[in-house]
């Protein structure tokens, strides 16, 4: 499959489509999710055109796989979450519920999230 540029996380880092930013650098954007599922909800993008973690951790330099990864971490620690927890979900490919073809993270936080 290839990149759709038109997606809309890739609108999003092009500034087309508004977004609650969290946080933002050379390598990752991060935003509140507009159906939120946890009382923190945000999702982390890499700003370069990756389908899917699968695709990021083949196609990636290993600085931005090294970016990205750290920008989690310390979104997470921006958000209060380190302390008590959090989880991250990152669906790939249809049969996981993957909605849009760029990978991203579900950062979920600021309560209890069960098992």
């Amino acid at each position: 499959m290839a990149y759709d540029p038109n997606n809309i996380f890739a609108r999003i880092l092009r500034k087309e489509i508004p977004a609650r930013t969290v946080y933002e650098d050379d390598f990752a954007l991060a935003f509140h999710d507009i159906a939120p599922k946890a009382p923190i909800h945000v999702l982390v993008i890499p700003k370069g055109p990756y389908i899917s973690i699968a695709d990021f951790g083949e196609t990636a330099s290993p600085e931005e796989i090294t970016c990205f990864w750290r920008a989690v971490s310390k979104i997470a620690e921006e958000q209060g979450l380190t302390h008590d927890g959090f989880r991250l979900i990152s669906n790939s490919g249809p049969n996981s519920g993957q909605e849009v073809p760029h990978f991203h993270v579900h950062l979920f936080g600021g309560t209890f999230l069960g098992v």
